[in-house]
């Protein structure tokens, strides 16, 4: 079912819904400073992104929303206790290999970030959370966070992610998110900042 907020209505995707989350979160990263360290070509970003984002789909916890009348997205999970998302993925030694230099630049940066993922504590984790460019700026990401971490708070859940850019890691300090040590980096990429928030009581 929406709900309305403010800036926009957020309701959960259905399965039907799954390749446009995926526009959305393609377009919205498409000239994204890690997705295009991660993703160089520019010829085949969209289709290697595309690809990328498809296992968050379809992690056995996924739960994914769209807002403003699929002008954004987000992908949440709740991990296994003890495991990190990188190791529930069954697909990814074939992503990899269809990714070849991107799939070992990815792997390469989920074994820098899999020590600082939370793993002996149950939470919310959000790999992915992104808005089509003329809708930036307007209130959707933050109705998107509003949404699920008031059902989080409810809970007791904390919730992890990691932050992609200075403007996103702002974003996410304005709704509880406190840096989770030293930013990560990988050979030449950009900084990643991995980001935790406790429970509102």
């Amino acid at each position: 079912m929406p709900v309305d907020t403010p800036y926009a209505s957020v309701r959960r995707a259905g399965d039907a819904d799954q390749q446009r989350v995926l526009d959305v979160l393609t377009e919205a990263f498409m000239n994204d400073p890690l997705a295009c360290w991660l993703f160089p070509d520019a010829g085949g970003r969209g289709r290697l992104q595309a690809y990328f984002y498809r296992p968050m789909l379809t992690h056995p916890t996924a739960e994914a929303y769209l807002a403003g009348g699929s002008a954004g997205a987000s992908v949440w999970q709740t991990p296994a206790a003890g495991r990190t998302p990188h190791e529930e993925n069954p697909d990814a030694v074939g992503q990899n290999a269809v990714l070849g230099e991107s799939g070992a630049r990815l792997r390469a940066l989920g074994q820098a970030l899999a020590p600082r993922h939370p793993q002996h504590e149950a939470h919310l984790y959000l790999p992915c959370m992104g808005v089509i460019s003329g809708r930036q700026g307007a209130g959707l990401g933050s109705a998107m966070l509003r949404h699920r971490l008031e059902r989080a708070d409810a809970d007791g859940l904390p919730a992890y992610l990691e932050a992609s850019s200075p403007r996103s890691r702002a974003l996410y300090q304005r709704h509880g998110f406190e840096d989770r040590g030293e930013p990560v980096r990988v050979a030449d990429s950009p900084l990643l900042w991995p980001m935790w928030r406790q429970p509102r009581r």
